[in-house]
């Protein structure tokens, strides 16, 4: 059956506040323009805002000791960055780029404290926000440790189509409408980009997936599912 964009489109991860909670997200807020290729914050900065993404597109990387980039999320207008435990003085472990021009609102977290203070029904959105944010980390630990690179990779373009999926045929395949390269699929599974190429050849042989014009078609989506066990979590959870 054919997906349509607005069925293939997942929600952001601000849907589990009510309009009137989102206002006063936005009210008590600062606004920032971040310029593409420039960051938002660094891993070890302080923890004490969230940054509400109004336009642009921002995508959250953890260095390791090697110094290999691994992309743990991407993130689009209408979503909020942070970490998600804000009053317990941390540091963040996490560095967050603009992918293109962005445009944020940025609440402190003593704002966030009094929104908390002053209305039940915001501290009760606030929680849910927070659960997405812990079922978003599980379902990555998942990806990358229990069903080998092919599983993580099978689970990854899954999450892509979910994010950036549009109908391609009346067959039910997907284009994933933005170029991602194999250099960014490997950052997102930690794997090498050799190693990417050969699963990448493997499904194509098997006809699961092609490109065209340097994006990918999924053709076969049951059969992604079966190599990473698909759980068919909800779309607000299973996106990139």
């Amino acid at each position: 059956m054919n997906k349509s964009l607005e069925e293939t489109q997942p929600r952001h991860n601000t849907a589990c506040f009510s309009e009137i909670n989102q206002e006063r997200l936005l009210n008590h807020s600062t606004e920032r323009s971040i310029a593409a290729g420039s960051h938002l914050f660094w891993e070890g900065d302080l923890s004490d805002k969230l940054y509400f993404l109004k336009s642009g597109r921002v995508k959250l990387t953890k260095s390791t000791d090697e110094g290999k980039e691994l992309i743990l999320y991407m993130y689009q207008a209408g979503d909020m960055i942070g970490q998600a435990d804000p009053f317990s003085g941390t540091r963040l472990g996490f560095t967050a780029e603009a992918i293109e021009d962005t445009e944020v609102a940025v609440i402190e977290h003593k704002e966030l404290e009094l929104m908390i203070c002053q209305y039940c029904d915001f501290a009760i959105d606030f929680m849910k926000w927070m659960g997405t944010h812990h079922r978003l980390t599980q379902t990555k630990v998942r990806d990358l440790m229990l069903y080998g690179k092919p599983g993580a990779l099978c689970s990854t373009l899954i999450r892509l189509s979910n994010t950036y999926g549009e109908d391609y045929n009346d067959k039910g395949s997907i284009l994933i409408n933005k170029k991602i390269t194999h250099t960014d699929l490997s950052n997102m599974i930690g794997a090498t980009r050799e190693s990417v190429n050969r699963m990448l050849s493997d499904l194509r042989k098997k006809e699961s997936i092609e490109y065209e014009h340097g994006m990918i078609i999924i053709h076969d989506l049951e059969a992604l599912q079966e190599v990473c066990h698909c759980e068919l979590c909800p779309k607000e959870i299973c996106r990139i």
